[in-house]
C-alpha cells in the first residue's frame, strides 16, 4: 500500500507543530548544505530551506507518491531514495534533518551515530520521532495486531517502535562527542471532535504496514476493529488525544 499524500495532509497543523519547534533549535550559518531525510510531501522542506538563509537543500525519500507533491525550487532537489542509502553515500551535510520518519527504521544505536558521522565539521542533527510506544493509537494498533486472526495472518508481525528513552540518545550524543544537546518530550494535542478524526490520523501513517501484509478482506475486518477499539477508548466526543514525541538537537565539533 503506497503512502497517500492527500491522507496524510489532512492534519498539517499538528503535524507541522513539531517540526516547526524542533528546527527553532538550528544554530544557523550563511550557505550551508542541509540534508532532510524523510522529507515526504516536500512541503517542510521548503519551509527549512526559507527559514536558513541561503541553504541548499536536499530532501528525501522513498515514497514516489509523496514527492510527487513537492515544491519546485532552485534551492531544493528532492531524491527518490531511502534514508539508509543516502547515508551510505559518502556526501557531507551541516544539518542533518529527520523529521518524524526516523521511527521507521530499527537499531537507533547504529542509526544516529552513522547519521553523526554524516556531518561536516561543526555540524548538525535536527530529529523529532513520535513516541509510539506511549501513544495510546499506537498502542491500541499493536494489541489488535497480536490478536487472532490478526497476528497469524500477519505471521507474528508487529511494529515495535525503535524510538530509545532520552536518556539512551544523550549518551550515544554523549560517546560521540556532541558539544551541545538539547532532548525533551513534548505532548502535542489532538482535540476530535468525532472518532473518525482520530482513526483518519494514524491511517495516513502507522496503520500502513499492517495493511500491507494483509489481504483485501482481512484488511477491511482489521480496520474495522480497530477503527471499533478506538471508539471504545473515546467513548465521548469531543475528546483529546495525547499525541507525544521526542524532540532532539545537538552540535558537534
Amino acid at each position: 500500500m503506497a503512502w497517500n499524500p492527500d491522507v496524510y495532509n489532512q492534519f498539517k497543523n499538528e503535524r507541522y507543530q513539531p517540526f516547526y519547534d524542533l528546527i527553532s533549535h538550528i544554530e544557523k550559518r550563511q550557505h550551508m548544505h542541509v540534508l532532510d531525510l524523510g522529507c515526504g510531501t516536500g512541503e517542510l522542506t521548503n519551509h527549512l530551506a526559507e527559514q536558513l538563509d541561503e541553504a541548499t537543500v536536499v530532501g528525501v525519500d522513498n515514497s514516489a507518491e509523496m514527492l510527487s507533491k513537492a515544491p519546485k525550487k532552485d534551492t531544493i532537489v528532492f531524491e527518490e531514495k531511502s534514508i539508509e542509502t543516502v547515508l551510505d553515500e559518502e556526501r557531507k551535510w551541516d544539518v542533518i534533518v529527520a523529521n518524524a520518519s526516523l521511527q521507521w527504521i530499527d537499531d537507533h544505536e547504529a542509526l544516529i551515530p552513522k547519521i553523526i558521522s554524516r556531518l561536516k565539521p561543526n555540524g548538525q542533527i535536527a530529529i523529532q520521532m513520535p513516541l509510539q510506544s506511549e501513544n495510546l493509537l499506537n498502542q491500541l494498533l499493536f494489541n489488535l495486531a497480536n490478536q487472532e486472526p490478526y497476528q497469524s495472518s500477519l505471521q507474528g508481525y508487529n511494529r515495535v517502535s525503535p524510538v530509545l528513552s532520552m536518556d539512551a540518545y544523550a549518551k550515544i550524543l554523549f560517546e560521540h562527542q556532541a558539544v551541545a544537546m538539547t532532548i525533551y518530550q513534548k505532548m502535542y494535542p489532538i482535540i476530535a471532535k468525532q472518532q473518525d478524526e482520530l482513526f483518519n490520523f494514524i491511517s495516513g501513517s502507522a496503520l500502513i504496514p499492517y495493511l500491507e501484509k494483509l489481504n483485501v478482506e482481512t484488511a477491511l475486518k482489521f480496520t474495522a476493529d480497530f477503527k471499533k477499539s478506538i471508539d471504545q477508548e473515546f467513548p465521548e466526543m469531543p475528546a483529546i488525544y495525547a499525541f507525544k514525541r521526542i524532540i532532539l538537537h545537538a552540535k558537534f565539533n
